[in-house]
């Protein structure tokens, strides 16, 4: 049931509903808690931000190149870049990664987020293994909406996007390799 609003003290209350027992339990053990209010809330915050040692993976990504790092001491090869070895503390060295791997773990997404432009759902966040890294890389598999696609153990490459973007991140993401084993 809604309310009237005009006696409401609350300028951002968008309604009052009252709620009924959904399993028809006589007595309701949460009858005083079936009055539920609904705000409309717009929260927005700007802020600056740097992305600190990480910075040359993404000013490489603006050039078309993908950075990993590798630790000179342990040769274990960091995708995400690590600017310090986690298993000896050694600081590590940048190198670029071939833009080809394996696709090892993914989840499908049916509804829009935000903070993932330009995809209209559904669309997979995808656990890649690039070819010649120790660890794993979690990003957008551009799959075009075709689910279909996607299975375990196939080939992706990174593929790079043109024009302007929010940040730098999302000038890359995966998609299916197809027959082609090259990449940028």
């Amino acid at each position: 049931m809604t309310r009237d609003r005009t006696h409401d003290r609350v300028r951002l209350k968008a309604e009052t509903v009252e709620t009924s027992e959904p399993m028809g339990r006589e007595p309701d053990p949460w009858a005083d808690f079936r009055s539920i209010e609904i705000l409309d809330l717009e929260w927005s915050q700007h802020y600056r931000h740097s992305l600190g040692k990480y910075s040359r993976f993404f000013l490489e990504l603006e050039q078309g190149r993908f950075l990993a790092t590798r630790c000179p001491h342990c040769e274990k090869v960091w995708a995400t870049p690590r600017p310090l070895c986690p298993d000896d503390r050694t600081i590590t060295e940048w190198f670029r990664l071939t833009a080809m791997g394996t696709l090892v773990g993914f989840s499908v997404l049916h509804r829009p987020v935000a903070s993932i432009p330009d995809l209209t759902p559904p669309y997979v966040l995808a656990y890649v293994a690039l070819d010649g890294a120790d660890t794993l890389f979690l990003h957008v598999l551009d799959i075009a909406g075709d689910i279909t696609k996607v299975a375990y153990g196939m080939r992706v490459r990174i593929v790079f996007r043109q024009g302007q973007v929010d940040h730098p991140i999302w000038l890359m993401r995966f998609e299916p390799a197809g027959d082609t084993e090259t990449g940028s």
